[in-house]
């Protein structure tokens, strides 16, 4: 039952850190990221199943770990760079010896919902796989994204909301492709906006581009769903949603500096006229 699932919310009390940066007040549509500074003292806990599904990205000094899945222990030294995932519904067991050093994990709990939504947008059966255990694992592209949504929390969002739904959107697309038991390949749509459908999306980006916009909002415009639209989009555009949006930001911004500048150099020439017509300098 889901409902016995320990809650992501809950998941810093029983893993006894201290809590750095958290999105909870961000308004981060599915997925939750938060930074922890980590005791140094030994700890042995068993933690129940969870609600969501869990990234672990290790930050900091080497640590050593030992973890149970499939009713065997597993021994390794975590290292700037490794990973754990574990999925929803699935139990897990931590123990650490004493350490010297001191490390800032960062967590990112996902929906099972967004991760069903993802995959039914790619066209596989959300019943037909599952998403599988990863314990310190190096692995470059999914770090990356994991430091990218901890430099977003920093900022305290700075990027907006359809930059950490890209980001999101990455992630899952990875963890589909790397760290579940589907043996078809997601690939990108085969399919195209219409002309019209296109330039719905790009009139009302130029629209609202003041707005901090979100993929579902885009992607209702065309009726379709946010991960379709953002594959499609990049597909005809050649960029994502998020890069075209920030583009375009920086066009009319270069546009209103100009308008500002020629403003600003119109007053300065009436002045002159004026001054000298009756004969007084600046």
């Amino acid at each position: 039952m889901t409902s016995n699932r320990l809650n992501s919310l809950d998941l810093s009390q029983q893993l006894n850190k201290t809590l750095l940066l958290s999105s909870r007040q961000m308004n981060w549509n599915s997925v939750l990221v938060e930074q922890y500074q980590s005791p140094a003292s030994a700890y042995e806990m068993d933690l129940p199943a969870l609600s969501d599904h869990w990234l672990y990205f290790h930050t900091g000094d080497p640590a050593p770990l030992v973890q149970k899945w499939d009713d065997r222990l597993h021994e390794s030294i975590l290292h700037e760079g490794d990973n754990l995932f574990i999925p929803a519904g699935q139990p897990s067991y931590w123990c650490r010896d004493e350490i010297a050093g001191i490390y800032t994990p960062l967590h990112v709990c996902l929906k099972p919902e967004l991760v069903q939504q993802v995959a039914e947008a790619s066209d596989i059966d959300s019943t037909r796989f599952e998403l599988v255990h990863g314990f310190g694992q190096q692995d470059v592209q999914l770090h990356q994204i994991g430091m990218l949504m901890l430099a977003e929390l920093r900022s305290g969002g700075m990027m907006g909301q359809l930059y950490v739904e890209s980001l999101t959107q990455a992630l899952v697309i990875h963890l589909l492709r790397h760290y579940s038991t589907l043996t078809q390949s997601i690939a990108s749509p085969h399919n195209s906006f219409t002309r019209n459908q296109l330039q719905q999306a790009i009139d009302y980006i130029h629209t609202y581009l003041n707005r901090d916009l979100s993929l579902a909002e885009l992607a209702s415009v065309v009726n379709i769903s946010p991960t379709y639209f953002a594959s499609l989009f990049k597909q005809e555009m050649g960029i994502s949603p998020h890069q075209y949006v920030i583009r375009q930001r920086v066009e009319r911004a270069k546009v209103m500096l100009m308008k500002t500048d020629l403003a600003i150099r119109a007053t300065h020439r009436l002045r002159q006229r004026r001054h000298r017509s009756t004969g007084r300098f600046l």
